[in-house]
């Protein structure tokens, strides 16, 4: 017992900010069905420090979402300087995954346990035509949409509320008591437009926390708000329902983006 804890004293915790593109991925969670963020992450730490390694991320982006700042770290007992794990790293990675800086934290830091928040936002494009080099990175909605028709919606969410009629049905064991259930918090919720790129809108949301496919599924409903097919009182009912069924459609993968993962 007491080799074990000597042992751990003398790793290092390391903490990496990454940037990816989702496109060609399974999304970040290691998986048999094909390529993911953390199994290259895994596999290239393994060649760098001649041993296995478990990388933890600050959260599990699904199959085509993006990341601007996704948080990780690990733990080794490599010698090496911490930045040099960056130079190392994008050496070895492809470039649709770079690192965009790697430093060293205190033992007790975890990527997931230790956020306190996250920012996503979801871009997509209204127009009638799109720019074939945006359909990887921006949904195409076309439809007339109205930015003042979503605002009243985006209000109701600020605040603790049940987002169970946005959660994917099945990602999460409803029988259990413990636990905050389907309870996050929402500390900013907007629509941006951009004057100089008619029709490019996006989503931004804030809070202490996600559920799976929870962005994407209030995209798709709030889309809807904006094209006039659902007012915000009919919003209101939706959110109150904590029924899947009675929202919108999922959003697709390409337009998500994490872009911020908060620390104290």
């Amino acid at each position: 017992m007491l080799v074990a804890q000597l042992i751990s004293m003398t790793q290092r915790n390391i903490r990496l900010r990454i940037a990816y593109d989702g496109t060609n991925f399974c999304g970040w969670q290691k998986q048999e069905n094909g390529p993911t963020i953390q199994g290259l992450l895994e596999d290239a730490l393994a060649r760098i420090t001649k041993g296995p390694i478990e990388v933890q991320g600050a959260g599990r982006t699904d199959a085509g979402v993006h990341a601007e700042a996704m948080t990780a770290n690990f733990h080794t007992h490599a010698a090496m300087p911490a930045a040099a794990f960056q130079r190392a790293l994008n050496s070895m990675l492809p470039k649709a995954v770079r690192i965009l800086e790697s430093r060293e934290v205190p033992p007790d830091f975890h990527a997931r346990f230790s956020a306190i928040g996250k920012t996503y936002r979801y871009d997509f494009f209204t127009g009638a035509v799109q720019l074939p080099a945006e359909r990887l990175y921006r949904h195409h909605a076309p439809c007339v949409f109205l930015p003042e028709r979503v605002r009243p919606c985006l209000e109701l969410l600020i605040g603790s509320h049940d987002f169970s009629s946005f959660e994917a049905v099945g990602t999460r064991d409803r029988s259990r008591t413990d636990g905050r259930g389907a309870v996050r918090t929402i500390f900013r919720a907007e629509c941006v437009t951009d004057p100089a790129r008619p029709e490019h809108f996006s989503f931004r949301f804030s809070g202490d926390g996600f559920l799976r496919c929870m962005v994407r599924n209030l995209a798709g409903t709030l889309i809807w708000a904006g094209a006039g097919k659902l007012t915000h009182e009919q919003f209101a009912t939706i959110l109150a329902a904590k029924d899947r069924k009675q929202a919108g459609p999922t959003a697709p993968a390409c337009g998500l983006f994490l872009e911020q993962v908060q620390y104290a």
